[in-house]
């Protein structure tokens, strides 16, 4: 037997499942009245999009609770065993007329406890997918159009043999070729394909012959309900998955787990240094397209030190962070905004609290990056082709999973965590379910949310109580360090993180070599002069060596940082557009005659100054090349820092993504289901209980004894414009021509002159 073909049923059409009703059956409603304002509540709650907006009463409640995609999503919140029950409810026809509870145990067989069946019972019924009592327990129609085609891998019931007493004597004369046709089939699915159908001499063809086998078309046949449920015996269902599968938890250790979450934060910070640098400096285009184009995030890889896998989550991550952004102009370029600036200020727990917390809510999925989307065509870094709305509800997942295991405590795999979660849920994630969770998993891990697959301190405070990020990492980061170690090759050696002050000052005068558990510095003239060029003297640059370093200042280093002091800032530039300036003539003859000198423009206008039309930046850059080491100057002689700092375009604020509906308050659904039951009563009253008003008095009479009694009315009127309205009043005060009373919905006061009264009736006489 092969895979099932799709293809169209010719079977009897008194085989077919019932048709879904558009709306729900008065038992359902009848049901709702009955349950007290917390289980609605609960309802509301579990279910956020039947409120939205407010329904007007309990029939509009029920009806919603009954649409197809609305018990769509309930499902998605349901594990494998409250899918199991549903399943047995809709094989049972608990959708078409109520079954009882003895039925629904007898088809999940003796695997399924009754504290379990009685969980999975109270979380339909709390999604009002399933009510009533044990005696008589109703389906809403539409769980027929949620469940698998063939729910429970059973068949469609059928008539004839296959459905006739004489069932048992059938099976019993199957010959064993015959029955590992059964026997396959009964195990799910009971479709089956078989050419050999055709022919009544084989195994298939006798089965058919029997009606034992229902034919679906040439090539293909089904195996009935019956048949597949005496098949089955004690277990109508098959094998139901009770328990959520074991994890195998590993413990590695709490403080390796957070000493291990500590350094990969401090690295990740590391590496968008990196990015916003580079991009500042030479910022690559947007495609036309949108996106990052392929070649640009290998460079952006490359310059990060990683793979292209861990550049596009930090590129999305900067993106989502709003520290890069798009240029304006013909043609836009991906630039640092003004943010990157203000978030590179701040310290480590700061800037990585933004990052965790932008990491957790945004809506893409760095994951996708590199994959074919649905026209074949890669997905590019930074599109729209990344974006998922309901990526923050899938990382929550992962990580709450994690939540679960004690601190430092890890699952045995990615796996074994994938598969707990599609027990929990198995509707969730699609064809990507478990990539997703292997996904996030690598992407907690770079960025310390989670290290050595358990869930860090600071993960779970991110998770939890997002007010504890910045404590729950600072805990896990080693006390900043403030000394070096200089060795004799021109390097510093940074033992641990560096304070912040110390880390700016060696990231001015030197170049990181390489980052991990120590950073190693390499000074050199280039550097240096970056130094001396931000303001720094020679004598700044001696303090800080001796001041910071654990170990002798090496004479190489002493003589480095003199020889470029030497011959910095023998030449001085200011604006006229520039001006070039040295006590010394015959270094200013030099800078004309050196043969680089003709595109600076310079004239000489004294002895010892020469000015320029082009920009001071380009005055000096052009000295530079030819090999000079002028310094630039402000008006009061000082050293000016023209440190290029790159690029930058104006922040972009994006508005937080939301996967659902919001989730409403206490407050809020308590008002809900007060709107909602006196909805139901007014439409009580609409349904025929309202009397027309005849004359004055009787209103009077009947809100003045509604006021005493302090019982609602409701209040058919027309107002000023002649628009007819309704209301519920709680009656307070009568006279003067005017009820007051307070709305029994939103708790307002409300005046109604008496002669606008249509009809009247107490609310409490109409249900």
């Amino acid at each position: 037997m092969g895979p099932p073909a799709e293809c169209a049923y010719t079977l009897d059409p008194v085989l077919a499942p019932p048709t879904t009703v558009d709306l729900m059956p008065d038992s359902l409603v009848d049901w709702l009245r009955a349950q007290d304002d917390e289980t609605l509540a609960a309802l509301l709650r579990l279910r956020p999009d039947l409120g939205v907006p407010p329904p007007a009463d309990l029939v509009v409640l029920a009806t919603r609770a009954g649409i197809r995609a609305s018990v769509h999503r309930a499902c998605d919140d349901l594990d494998s065993l409250t899918l199991a029950v549903l399943e047995a409810a809709v094989v049972a026809g608990a959708d078409t007329a109520p079954v009882p509870l003895d039925e629904l145990r007898r088809l999940l067989g003796p695997d399924v406890p009754a504290e379990a069946l009685d969980r999975a019972l109270r979380a339909l019924r709390e999604r009002a997918l399933l009510w009533g009592p044990d005696e008589g327990i109703s389906l809403v129609p539409a769980a027929r159009e949620v469940v698998p085609r063939h729910p429970g891998g059973l068949g469609r019931p059928a008539t004839g043999p296959a459905g006739s007493s004489a069932l048992p004597e059938l099976l019993a004369a199957v010959t064993p070729e015959e029955r590992r046709v059964l026997d396959a089939l009964a195990a799910g699915p009971p479709i089956g394909r078989s050419r050999a159908g055709s022919d009544p001499d084989s195994p298939v063809g006798r089965l058919l012959a029997r009606g034992l086998l229902l034919r679906v078309d040439p090539e293909t046949v089904e195996l009935p309900r019956q048949v597949g449920l005496a098949l089955r015996g004690d277990r109508p269902m098959g094998a139901v998955p009770v328990a959520p599968p074991d994890i195998g938890a590993r413990d590695r250790g709490a403080d390796v787990v957070d000493r291990t979450a500590g350094g990969a934060a401090l690295e990740v910070l590391r590496r968008l240094d990196l990015l916003i640098a580079f991009w500042g400096r030479t910022p690559p285009p947007v495609l036309r397209s949108g996106g990052l184009g392929v070649r640009e995030l290998r460079r952006a890889a490359r310059e990060m030190d990683t793979d292209e896998t861990m550049a596009a989550l930090l590129v999305e991550l900067a993106l989502a962070a709003d520290l890069v952004g798009e240029s304006d102009g013909v043609a836009p370029d991906w630039v640092p905004t003004t943010t990157a600036d203000v978030w590179g200020a701040g310290g480590p727990e700061v800037r990585w609290s933004a990052l965790a917390r932008t990491w957790l809510d945004m809506a893409r999925m760095p994951g996708l990056v590199g994959r074919k989307d649905d026209a074949g065509r890669p997905i590019s870094a930074l599109s729209d082709g990344v974006r998922r709305p309901l990526a923050p509800r899938d990382r929550r997942r992962v990580l709450a999973g994690l939540a679960e295991l004690p601190p430092g405590t890890a699952p045995a795999s990615a796996g074994a965590l994938a598969d707990l979660l599609a027990w929990r849920a198995p509707r969730r994630g699609g064809r990507l379910r478990d990539e997703v969770v292997d996904w996030v998993l690598a992407e907690a891990t770079v960025l310390g949310v989670v290290a050595l697959d358990a869930l860090t301190a600071p993960g779970r405070a991110l998770l939890d109580n997002p007010d504890r990020i910045v404590a729950a990492l600072r805990a896990t980061l080693p006390e900043p360090v403030g000394h070096v170690l200089l060795q004799a090759d021109l390097t510093a050696v940074a033992p641990g993180p560096l304070e912040t002050a110390l880390a700016r000052e060696l990231d001015l005068v030197g170049e990181v070599e390489s980052a991990g558990g120590a950073t190693v510095y390499r000074f050199t003239e280039a550097t240096v002069r970056r130094a001396l060029d931000a303001g720094r003297s020679a004598a700044d640059l001696h303090e800080l060596f001796a001041r910071r370093s654990a170990t002798p200042v090496p004479q190489g280093l002493t003589y480095l940082v003199d020889d470029v002091a030497r011959r910095h800032g023998q030449l001085r530039g200011g604006a006229a557009a520039s001006f070039l300036r040295s006590d010394d003539e015959v270094l200013i003859a030099e800078v004309l005659a050196h043969p680089d000198s003709p595109p600076l423009e310079l004239r000489r206008i004294a002895p010892t100054v020469l000015v320029s039309p082009l920009p001071l930046v380009e005055l000096m850059d052009g000295l530079r090349a030819a090999g000079f080491s002028p310094a630039a100057e402000d008006t009061g002689g000082g050293v000016l820092d023209l440190t290029d700092r790159g690029r930058r375009t104006s922040p972009r604020r994006r508005a937080a993504s939301r996967s659902g509906p919001p989730e409403p308050g206490a407050d809020q659904l308590a008002a809900l289901v007060a709107r909602m039951r006196s909805g139901d009563a007014t439409a009580g009253v609409r349904r025929g209980t309202a009397a027309p008003v005849t004359t004055n008095g009787s209103t009077l009479d009947l809100l003045r004894a509604a006021a005493a009694a302090r019982r609602a009315v409701w209040i058919g009127f027309v107002d000023g414009h002649g628009v007819a309205g309704e209301r519920v009043l709680e009656p307070q005060s009568i006279g003067g021509g005017v009820v007051e009373g307070r709305d029994a919905v939103d708790g307002a006061v409300h005046r109604v002159p008496l002669h606008r009264i249509t009809s009247i009736a107490m609310v409490e006489d109409s249900v």
